[in-house]
C-alpha cells in the first residue's frame, strides 16, 4: 500500500495499525512467552544441597503465623537450614506464637524489633535485619501470609544455585477457591509471572516476588542492600532484583513443589488497593525494562479496540484472519504455561481475561503517577 493511499483510506490505515499491534503481540508470545511454555528442567548428574536461611517478616500477623509458619518449619531438607521470623513491631500476639513454635522447632530463630527505622518505610529495614542475622549464604524469602506448596520447597528452590547463579526466582501462586474474583486475581498473578519468568529465561530478568524469592547474601551486600530504595515503602523484591539481576546470575525454578501459596484478596476493594500499591514501584525500573513492559501493555490495550474498528471499517475477513493467527499462538503458549504454573483451570477463561486486560490497564494506569503509600502494612 502506498502512503498516500493509506492516508486517504481510514479503513486501510486502521487495519494496518491493527496488523502492527498484532505483530508486536506475536513478538512477545514467540520471543518471550514461548520460552516459558517450552521450558524443561535439565537433569542433573550430581545433586548438591546448600545451607539455607528462610526469612519471614511479619507485622501483626498472628493469625497467618499460626496457619502458615508450620509449612516452613516442617520442610524435608536434610542439609543445615534455619527459619528466621522478624517481628516488626507487632501489637498482636505474634511474639507469643513464635516463642511457642520455638519450643518445638530448634531451627526457628526469632528477632523482635521494638523500634522502627526512621525514614525507611516498608519492610526493607526488618528484611535487612533478617538478612544480616542469617547464618547462611543463601537466603530464601517468603511472607507470613504464604505457605510452601510442599515439604520440598527449600530443596527445590536451592537447586537453582549452580554455575554462578546468585538469584533464583520462584512462583508465588494464590489459593484456588470458588468465585469469579479468585479466578481474576489468579489470572493477574499468572500473567505477571508469565512476564517476569519469561523475561528471566530470555536473559532479561527485571523483577521477582517476595512471596518466593532467593538470593545470596553476597549479592545483597554487593549492591548495598536496599539503600537505593530506602525512600520507598515497596521495592524490597522487584526493585532490588531489577538492580541486581542479569542474564548470567539469575535463573528460575518451575517445579510445582517449589511454589508458595497465599490467600487471594476477598473483595474488589482489597485487590484494587493491593495492585495500585504494587504499580507504584514499576516507574523506577530500568529504562529498557520499562520500554518492553510498556510496549507489551500498550499493544494489548489497543488490540481489541483496533480489532473491532477493523471489522467495521475494513473487509472483516482480513482482521478476523489476523486475530485467528494470534489466537492460535496465544492458545498454544497459554495451554502450556498454565499447566507449568499449575493454573490449568484458567485456560478455559483465557479469551475473556485477554479482553479484560483492556479494562485492567485502564483501571490501574493512574497508579503509575501516584505516590507510594508510606507503610507496608
Amino acid at each position: 500500500m502506498k502512503l498516500a493511499e493509506l492516508l486517504t483510506d481510514p479503513g486501510k490505515l486502521i487495519f494496518l495499525a491493527f496488523c502492527i499491534i498484532t505483530f508486536i503481540q506475536l513478538f512477545y508470545y514467540l520471543f518471550f512467552f514461548l520460552r516459558l511454555a517450552l521450558f524443561k528442567v535439565k537433569s542433573k548428574n550430581v545433586s548438591q544441597t546448600h545451607p539455607v536461611s528462610v526469612i519471614i517478616c511479619a507485622r501483626d500477623e498472628a493469625a497467618n503465623l499460626v496457619k502458615n509458619l508450620p509449612g516452613s518449619l516442617v520442610q524435608k531438607y536434610k542439609t543445615t537450614h534455619e527459619v528466621i521470623v522478624i517481628d516488626d513491631n507487632s501489637l498482636d500476639e505474634s511474639k507469643y506464637i513464635i516463642e511457642e513454635f520455638q519450643r518445638k522447632f530448634r531451627q526457628l530463630q526469632f528477632v523482635q524489633l521494638k523500634q522502627e527505622a526512621r525514614f525507611i518505610p516498608g519492610k526493607k529495614y526488618p528484611l535487612s535485619v533478617g538478612i544480616k542475622t542469617a547464618k547462611h549464604e543463601i537466603v530464601l524469602l517468603t511472607d507470613a501470609d504464604c505457605v510452601p506448596a510442599s515439604e520440598f520447597w527449600i530443596e527445590k528452590m536451592q537447586e537453582g544455585f549452580n554455575d554462578g547463579i546468585e538469584i533464583v526466582l520462584g512462583y508465588g501462586a494464590m489459593h484456588k477457591t470458588k468465585g469469579f474474583l479468585n479466578k481474576l486475581t489468579r489470572w493477574e498473578t499468572f500473567h505477571t509471572a508469565l512476564q517476569y519468568l519469561s523475561y528471566a529465561k530470555s536473559g532479561i530478568p527485571y523483577m521477582g516476588v517476595g512471596r518466593n524469592l532467593s538470593y545470596k547474601k553476597s549479592v545483597f551486600f554487593r549492591h548495598k542492600g536496599f539503600s537505593a530504595q530506602n525512600h520507598l515503602p515497596g521495592g524490597d523484591d522487584d526493585l532490588f532484583i531489577n538492580k541486581a539481576a542479569n542474564k548470567k546470575n539469575t535463573t528460575i525454578i518451575l517445579d510445582k513443589d517449589a511454589f508458595t501459596l497465599t490467600a487471594a484478596p476477598k473483595t474488589w476493594k482489597q485487590w484494587i488497593k493491593q495492585k495500585r500499591r504494587h504499580y507504584t514501584t514499576s516507574k523506577y525500573y530500568k529504562a529498557g525494562h520499562k520500554f518492553l513492559l510498556g510496549l507489551y501493555a500498550f499493544s494489548l490495550f489497543l488490540f481489541y479496540p483496533l480489532l473491532i474498528a477493523s471489522v467495521f471499517v475494513f473487509d472483516w475477513r482480513w482482521p478476523l484472519a489476523v486475530f485467528g493467527l494470534r489466537l492460535v499462538v496465544q492458545a498454544f503458549v497459554l495451554f502450556k504455561t498454565t499447566r507449568k504454573l499449575d493454573e490449568k483451570d484458567l485456560f478455559a477463561w483465557f479469551i475473556f481475561f485477554d479482553v479484560w486486560m483492556f479494562f485492567y490497564y485502564l483501571i490501574f494506569s493512574t497508579s503509575l503517577f501516584k505516590k507510594p503509600a508510606k507503610k507496608w502494612k
